[in-house]
């Protein structure tokens, strides 16, 4: 085991995937992010690595086509928001050509985003697609909050028959762990407790969980004990993990980055109330972010999104609505 940044990991990860399946190839970016330096796996494998024009739509339709003849591909949109440019491939082509083929075709395709509030990227560059994806039967969800985490679980993605959404943030890129120099999987649908607690749980994905992570060293310097739940991934969703904790603690925060209309944290709050309302000491709370484009100026996007600090108040009310303010 080594300590690897986020972005290392995620390097590693695709590097050694190069190597052991010709099938994968890589279209558009190089997995990699604005703020950190390039990776050279495009020099390492120069015959891997396809710079397209920039016709997102054209790009994917070419990426599915592959994967249905037996290749790999990993599609690398960069901003989210650009995968916008090719819906209709992701949502209406590879979700669906599985079910329409009765299981004849698969598209073993990997689509790549950078997701989530970035630090004025403003409302064109900030997109958190994720609630707009899981409405889409057909496509799985992976959200990796950790190096272990991204280099396991897009091991999985790339081997992986189905249509999978890799849902990067760029905030995660600095984040530094214990990772494995092996090449290895983790199952999707297989969520993690992060910290143990015992008086309330906080369920997150993505960047989300490290901002869960800090609110629970904030709430057990008061005393309160906090257990945080990663999913890893939306589809499949492991549900038992997630009740399990909340049945044990009864209260829970759904700490999530998505606006707070229909998003992953409202599907998350409602099902734990439907299927853990016996054991709960107190309604669901949700963190989000608030329902307005996000904006370029620094203190309005920090008013807008979901903090630590918000977390922590939300937690404070479940315990005693007194401590709310303090």
């Amino acid at each position: 085991m080594r300590t690897l940044s986020y972005h290392e990991a995620r390097a590693e990860a695709l590097a050694q995937i190069l190597r052991s399946d010709e099938r994968v190839f890589v279209i558009g970016g190089d997995l990699s992010t604005p703020f950190n330096p390039p990776n050279t796996l495009n020099q390492d494998f120069p015959d891997r690595f396809m710079v397209p024009p920039i016709a997102e739509l054209g790009v994917a339709g070419f990426a599915i086509g592959a994967a249905m003849v037996g290749q790999r591909p990993i599609v690398d949109f960069y901003t989210a928001s650009f995968m916008f440019e090719a819906w209709p491939q992701v949502v209406n082509e590879a979700a669906n050509v599985a079910y329409m083929s009765n299981g004849r075709v698969s598209v073993s395709v990997v689509f790549r985003i950078l997701t989530g509030i970035r630090g004025q990227g403003a409302a064109q560059h900030s997109a958190i697609p994720q609630a707009m994806l899981w409405n889409t039967p057909g496509l799985k969800i992976v959200l990796p909050s950790s190096p272990y985490d991204v280099k396991g679980l897009l091991k999985t993605a790339v081997d992986d028959d189905n249509p999978v959404v890799f849902v990067d943030h760029l905030l995660l890129a600095d984040v530094r762990g214990s990772v494995p120099e092996e090449l290895y999987g983790i199952p999707f649908g297989q969520a993690e407790i992060k910290r143990r607690g015992s008086d309330l749980t906080i369920v997150a994905t993505s960047l989300m969980v490290q901002k869960a992570l800090l609110a629970a060293e904030a709430l057990d310097r008061d005393g309160v004990s906090a257990e945080v739940v990663d999913l890893r991934t939306l589809t499949p969703l492991d549900e038992e993990t997630m009740l399990q904790s909340v049945s044990k603690t009864g209260r829970v925060v759904v700490a999530d980055e998505c606006h707070l209309r229909c998003g992953v944290g409202s599907e998350l709050a409602a099902t734990i109330a439907e299927k853990a309302w016996g054991a709960l000491k107190a309604p669901p709370r949700r963190v989000a972010t608030l329902d307005v484009p996000i904006p370029f100026s620094p203190p309005l996007e920090r008013f807008v999104e979901p903090t630590v600090e918000k977390i922590v108040a939300a937690a404070r009310e479940l315990l005693d609505p007194a401590l709310a303010k303090a």
